[in-house]
C-alpha cells in the first residue's frame, strides 16, 4: 500500500499537465497505470522469465483484461492467446575456451555472455571497436574487440559483427563492462528458436575477465575453440502472444496494430540481494500502454480501421513472440497500416525534451511526425549510434514492409536489466500523461483514410 501511494503521489501535478476536458474524450487515470504494474511487475510473477510459465500467467492477465475492455478475438482464433512451440538448449555452465596452450574456464576466466548452444572454432582477429561497422572481417571469424570501455560502445560493435558473420567475439572487460553479466540476469543468453525454423548462426560471445586476458594473444591468426555443454529438457517449452481484436467499420481500410512484449528476465544473478528482475519498465510498461489503449478506443465509437492489440512473448530471447506473430498474422501483414510498439515507456529520457517520448526510426516514415501533429508526444530518437530501431520487435514487421516503429522513453536507465527495474522506480505520471497523448492521435489515425508511408531510403525491406 505504501508503493501504491508513493506512485499516486505526483496526482496534482498530472492533472495540470494533461489536456483539457474538451480536448480529449477519455481520461487515463493513473490508478488503473499503477494496478497493470503492481501485478505484471510483483514478485509473484517472479519477473515473468520468457517461455516459462510466469510468461504465461502475465499473457493471460492481458487477455482478461482485453475481453473485460470488449475487444474480440482475432480472425482465425478461438481465444486471446496465441501459443507457439520453442527449442531452447540449456548449458550445464561449464563451458571451456582453447587459446593455443592455454584453457580457460567459464566463471573463473570467462562469462559466456551468448551461445548458439553449440560448441565453435574459428581463427582469431583483431578488430577496433569503432571500426567494426566499416571493418572486413572473414565470416566465420574469431574477433577480438578492442577498445571496447562499457556496453554503449561494445554492443553496436557486437550487432556489427553479428551482421558481418562472426562465429566468435571476445571482450576484455572493463570496470564498466563488468556490468553485462547482471544485464542479462547472470545466465547465458542462449539462441533460441521456434520449433518450425532451422538453428540460429549467431554468434559466441565472451567476456574475459580482467586476470585471464593476459593469455589472448597479441597477434592474429591464433586457432580459438569454444566448447559448450547441454542438458537434457523436462518438457518442450512454449511462449504465448496475448492478442485482442476491434473490428473496424470498413473492411477495406486495414488494419493498425498496437503491441509490446510482456515477458522478462525472470530470476538471475543476485543484485543487493535480489535475484528477480520484476521488469516494470521493461516492458510491462509497454504492456501497460496497450492495454489502456485498448481500454480507451474499445470504450468509444466504432472506428473505421481495425485495431489488433497484441503483446508478445519471449521478446527477450530473440523476439520470438513477434516472429512467430509475423508468420501466423490474424490478418495479413499487407492488411497493416502501420506498427506502434511500445518499450520501457516507465521513465523521462534525460536527452528528450520533458515529457516525451522517443520514436525509433523517426526519419525513416512519416508516422512519428504525422501523430506528433495530433498531439502525440513524441520526438525523434537521440541515440541513432545504439540502433534502437532495429532492437525491438517492431523490427521483424518493418523487414517486411509494414511502417512499424518503436515509443519508448529512457533507452537505457540505471535500472535496466536489473533487480531494481520496480514499480518504486517507475515515473507513473509520466507514464499516464505519454499514454494519454496518444489516444487521440491513435483513434484519429483508426478512424481515417491516412496511410503511414516509408520515405525515400527508409523502408529496411527494401535492403534485404
Amino acid at each position: 500500500m505504501k508503493i501504491l501511494l508513493r506512485c499516486l503521489a505526483p496526482l496534482t501535478l498530472l492533472a495540470a499537465s494533461l489536456p483539457s476536458p474538451a480536448q480529449q474524450t477519455w481520461t487515463v487515470k493513473p490508478e488503473w497505470v499503477t494496478a497493470h504494474e503492481y501485478f505484471l511487475s510483483s514478485d509473484v510473477l517472479a519477473g515473468r522469465g520468457s517461455a516459462t510459465r510466469d510468461e504465461e500467467l502475465a499473457a493471460t492477465y492481458v487477455a482478461s483484461e482485453f475481453e473485460s475492455y470488449g475487444l474480440k478475438t482475432a480472425p482465425g482464433m478461438k481465444g486471446y492467446l496465441q501459443s507457439a512451440d520453442i527449442v531452447a538448449p540449456k548449458l550445464d555452465g561449464h563451458a571451456s575456451l582453447q587459446i593455443g596452450d592455454s584453457t580457460l574456464e567459464e566463471g573463473k576466466d570467462f562469462f559466456l555472455f551468448a551461445s548458439p548452444g553449440t560448441s565453435a572454432s574459428a581463427k582469431l582477429v583483431h578488430v577496433a571497436a569503432a571500426q567494426t561497422p566499416r571493418a572486413e572481417i572473414p565470416a566465420g571469424s574469431a574477433v577480438l574487440v578492442t577498445g571496447a570501455a562499457d556496453p554503449k560502445s561494445l554492443m553496436p560493435a557486437v550487432s556489427a559483427l553479428y551482421r558481418s558473420g562472426a562465429a566468435i567475439v571476445l571482450a576484455p572487460e572493463t570496470p564498466a563492462l563488468s556490468a553485462l553479466p547482471q544485464m542479462v540476469g547472470g545466465e547465458t543468453r542462449v539462441s533460441v528458436r521456434l520449433a518450425d525454423d532451422p538453428p540460429r548462426k549467431t554468434p559466441t560471445i565472451i567476456l574475459i575477465h580482467t586476470d585471464a586476458a593476459s593469455k589472448l594473444p597479441a597477434a592474429d591468426g591464433a586457432q580459438i575453440v569454444v566448447s559448450v555443454h547441454d542438458t537434457p529438457q523436462a518438457k518442450p517449452r512454449q511462449t504465448f502472444n496475448a492478442i485482442g481484436y476491434l473490428p473496424g467499420t470498413d473492411p477495406s481500410a486495414g488494419t493498425l496494430l498496437l503491441s509490446a512484449h510482456l515477458d522478462h528476465l525472470g530470476i538471475g544473478r543476485p543484485v543487493d540481494g535480489d535475484s528477480i528482475y520484476n521488469g516494470a519498465n521493461d516492458d510491462a510498461a509497454g504492456t501497460t500502454a496497450v492495454l489502456e489503449l485498448a481500454h480507451a478506443l474499445a470504450s468509444g465509437a466504432p472506428l473505421r480501421r481495425s485495431v489488433l492489440f497484441v503483446c508478445y512473448g519471449a521478446e527477450e530471447i530473440g523476439e520470438l513472440g513477434s516472429t512467430y506473430f509475423g508468420k501466423h498474422p490474424p490478418v495479413p501483414l499487407h492488411d497493416l497500416i502501420a506498427n506502434l510498439e511500445f518499450e520501457m515507456i516507465g521513465n523521462q529520457d534525460p536527452k528528450m525534451p520533458a515529457g516525451i517520448l522517443m520514436l525509433t526510426g523517426w526519419e525513416r516514415s512519416n508516422l512519428g511526425p504525422t501523430l506528433k501533429e495530433h498531439g502525440a508526444l513524441l520526438g525523434p530518437d537521440p541515440y541513432p549510434e545504439q540502433h534502437f530501431f532495429e532492437r525491438s520487435d517492431n523490427y521483424a514487421l518493418a523487414l517486411q514492409g509494414v511502417v512499424a516503429h518503436t515509443a519508448g522513453g529512457w533507452g537505457t536507465p540505471p535500472t535496466y536489466h536489473r533487480p531494481d527495474d520496480d514499480l518504486q522506480h517507475l515515473d507513473i505520471a509520466f507514464m499516464t500523461r505519454a499514454i494519454q497523448s496518444l489516444i487521440e492521435p491513435v483513434r484519429w489515425l483508426a478512424a481515417s483514410d491516412f496511410r503511414p508511408q516509408w520515405n525515400p531510403g527508409g523502408d529496411p525491406s527494401s535492403k534485404k
